[in-house]
C-alpha cells in the first residue's frame, strides 16, 4: 500500500473477525464495507460494485473492498457492519 515512490498512500492494518470471515465466505459473491447512513456497512459488490480507489483483502476465493473513506476511520470489520437483513441468510 505504501512504498518509497508513493508516500502519499496512507498504510492501513485491518481486522476481520472470524465471524465476518465465515459470512464472506458463505456469500455468493465479493463484499464491500461502503458507507451509509447508519456508518459502515458490509454489502454485496452486486449492490455496491467496488471502486479503484477500495483497499482489498482477500479471504481464500473472495475478496473484501473496503472504502478508502471508512478505512481512516476502522481498523476491525466485524458482525455488526452486516446489514441485519443479510445476517441471517
Amino acid at each position: 500500500m505504501q512504498d518509497d515512490t508513493d508516500q502519499d498512500t496512507p498504510v492501513f492494518d485491518f481486522t476481520v473477525t472470524e465471524e465476518v470471515r465465515e459470512y464472506i465466505r458463505s456469500r455468493p459473491c465479493d463484499q464491500r464495507l461502503c458507507t451509509s447512513c447508519g456508518g459502515a456497512v458490509l454489502l454485496p459488490v452486486t449492490l455496491k460494485p467496488p471502486k479503484p480507489s477500495d483497499f482489498q483483502i482477500v479471504l481464500n476465493d473472495r475478496t473484501l473492498y473496503i472504502s478508502r473513506f471508512q478505512a481512516r476511520y476502522i481498523r476491525t470489520i466485524h458482525a455488526g457492519m452486516i446489514p441485519r437483513f443479510y445476517r441471517h441468510r
